[in-house]
């Protein structure tokens, strides 16, 4: 077996042979190791593939469900990397203070600020209320920053000291401030702007205290669920929800009703082609369209949102059976004046209400007039009463008191219902989650029908809601029959829209515009952050690219030096061939030399 040799002229020598082999089988040899490395490398990357595609939509949806379980956790003060937020809804019975967090924004232009309401030790939600309004501070509006106090207070005692600085206030004022005067509301935000900052740390300005619309308002409260459900998420695959994928590429966001006491409003996004209306439906189509980016850049128009918004003042379900019942006044006092009946005057002989339980009797008193009724319980005709109240148009366009309503895409659509739409459907009839119109038909024109004794013994035996009491039993046939109005008559929904869920609670919270509206206001914040990630990218995108991080490349690194051992050794291999050639003929040369001198004796 021919060897390799390495010897040194020195008293010892060391030899590291390779035993000779064919150049054509060398190569194929390193050929062959070089592809089953190859296929083994790529086998590998194809079973990671398919084990991360597999298991990543599970991943999220699970650290999705750990964020919601977090949300319900007392709020970490001690981390340093958390910001907060303050939002005040000053509204016309009183005014409540949230406090909300953030951890650092991830450096994805795309996402949105996380924000979560904070919670105390106790995982109780940190927010207070006071009571009354603060218009009420109208004829003295040197007090407002001392009615505010006390909220203030309660946020500067959760909120860690050392963020007060960067803490953002914002004092948004709602109903009762826009039935003040101009004058007077001035007067108050300026008393706010001038004495609060002498006594709070927290980043306020004069921009950050208003008196917002109706349909900011709606806006907010919009963004709100939106977010809470996570439709302003942009993923790259599709999860539970991809049937819900928009044709752009984004989620489908949902639309918002919300019935209450005095309104009702409804705001859902609108694509942003319409088609041609006349030039005064256009006009309206404008006032009542926002159009909004609620990304950190606007040269990122991935949040760029257009949603259709408006409120209904006089449409909620008390303000709407005053209005019932001036109209049932009205009406019954003019035929008995016409035809000489006496109905309604006396309790002997009383109006007969259609929309009130059977046998349930009351009194309706105006301007010193008096109208004895007794329910009836007839949901249908109940129905065809309230239908004038709607003071619906003839244009196929509006809804609602006249009003121009864009067009909703009904098979292509989700909506949630809050409020009266959840009280309606769940606190006395126990259907509340998601709607189908014929089965909540049929479920309030039973209850209309029965005896007013007989749903004073249910409720009395525990058989509703906790939340049900003897208003909501006594007006519940009424308050059903007016939102199946309001929702299918109103705004058009087909009788069998199945993609209506009323709720109270998502995700076991209550949802408030004012996450909507500190969502909106820190819309730009995440700038900073981008702007910090980038400057560490520059000096850390060599690490991300390393081993380390990435086994592929560690692999890739282990091929490259199997291969170079096999060349060099091959290129070893060649040059000691060459060089045993070449030195053959001096070896014999010198042993020819050297062999006759062996038997020379040296003398004196």
């Amino acid at each position: 077996m021919a060897r390799i040799s390495f010897s040194y002229l020195c008293p010892a020598s060391w030899y590291f042979t390779v035993p000779t082999v064919s150049p054509f089988l060398r190569q194929r040899v390193a050929f062959l190791g070089l592809f089953f490395i190859s296929c083994l490398l790529l086998l590998m990357l194809i079973m990671d593939f398919r084990h991360w595609g597999a298991s990543l939509p599970r991943d999220r949806q699970y650290e999705r469900y750990l964020a919601r379980v977090g949300e319900l956790e007392a709020t970490d003060t001690e981390d340093p990397n958390l910001n907060y937020g303050l939002v005040v809804d000053c509204g016309s019975s009183g005014s409540r203070i949230f406090v909300y967090f953030w951890p650092r924004h991830n450096g994805n232009p795309h996402d949105l600020l996380d924000i979560k309401q904070m919670r105390d030790r106790n995982s109780q939600p940190v927010v207070k209320k006071i009571k009354p309004g603060i218009s009420a501070m109208a004829d003295t509006p040197e007090h407002a920053s001392d009615y505010l106090r006390p909220l203030l207070s309660f946020a500067a005692a959760h909120v860690p000291v050392t963020k007060h600085k960067e803490t953002p206030l914002y004092i948004l004022c709602t109903a009762g401030m826009r039935l003040l005067p101009e004058r007077k509301q001035l007067a108050i935000l300026a008393d706010l702007v001038k004495d609060l900052p002498l006594e709070f740390d927290f980043l306020f300005s004069q921009s950050q205290a208003e008196v917002i619309s109706g349909k900011q308002e709606g806006v907010y409260a919009w963004i709100g669920i939106n977010f809470v459900l996570g439709r302003f998420d942009h993923e790259d695959e599709l999860d539970a929800d991809a049937s819900q994928e928009s044709a752009v590429g984004r989620r489908r966001t949902v639309g918002i009703l919300d019935m209450g006491g005095a309104s009702l409003q409804i705001a859902y996004e609108v694509p942003t082609s319409t088609s041609v209306l006349p030039p005064k439906q256009e006009e309206a189509a404008k006032i009542l369209l926002a159009e909004f980016n609620l990304g950190c850049d606007v040269q990122h128009t991935e949040h760029v949102y257009r949603v259709y918004v408006t409120t209904f003042l006089g449409f909620g379900g008390n303000f709407a059976r005053q209005r019932y019942e001036d109209l049932v006044l009205n009406e019954t006092l003019s035929k008995n004046r016409l035809l000489g009946q006496k109905t309604g005057l006396s309790p002997d002989n009383p109006f007969l209400d259609p929309c009130l339980p059977v046998g349930l009797t009351d009194v309706v008193e105006r301007n010193n007039q008096v109208l004895h009724i007794r329910g009836k319980g007839d949901w249908a005709t109940c129905g065809a009463m309230l239908s004038p109240l709607l003071a619906r148009s003839n244009t196929s366009k509006a809804s609602l008191n006249g009003i121009y309503q864009s067009p909703i895409d009904f098979n292509n659509s989700e909506f949630y219902g809050f409020s009266e739409f959840f009280y309606c459907t769940e606190d006395v009839l126990r259907i509340g989650g998601r709607y189908h119109g014929p089965t909540f038909a049929k479920a309030a024109q039973d209850y209309c029908g029965m005896a007013w004794s007989v749903l004073t013994q249910r409720f009395k035996n525990g058989l509703f809601s906790s939340h049900a009491d003897e208003h909501r039993l006594k007006y519940q046939c009424f308050k059903s029959a007016w939102m199946y109005q309001v929702l299918h008559e109103g705004f058009h929904f087909p009788s069998d829209y199945s993609n209506l869920r009323t709720a109270q609670l998502v995700y076991d919270r209550e949802v408030q515009w004012t996450l909507g509206a500190i969502l909106y206001k820190t819309r730009f914040l995440p700038l900073r952050d981008l702007r910090q990630e980038g400057v560490r990218q520059t000096h850390g995108s060599w690490f991300r690219l390393s081993f380390v991080y990435n086994h592929y490349l560690f692999f890739a690194c282990i091929l490259v030096v199997l291969l170079a051992i096999i060349l060099y050794l091959l290129r070893l291999r060649r040059i000691h061939h060459r060089q045993t050639r070449a030195s053959a003929p001096l070896d014999l040369l010198w042993i020819e030399e050297v062999v006759p001198m062996i038997g020379v004796q040296v003398g004196p």
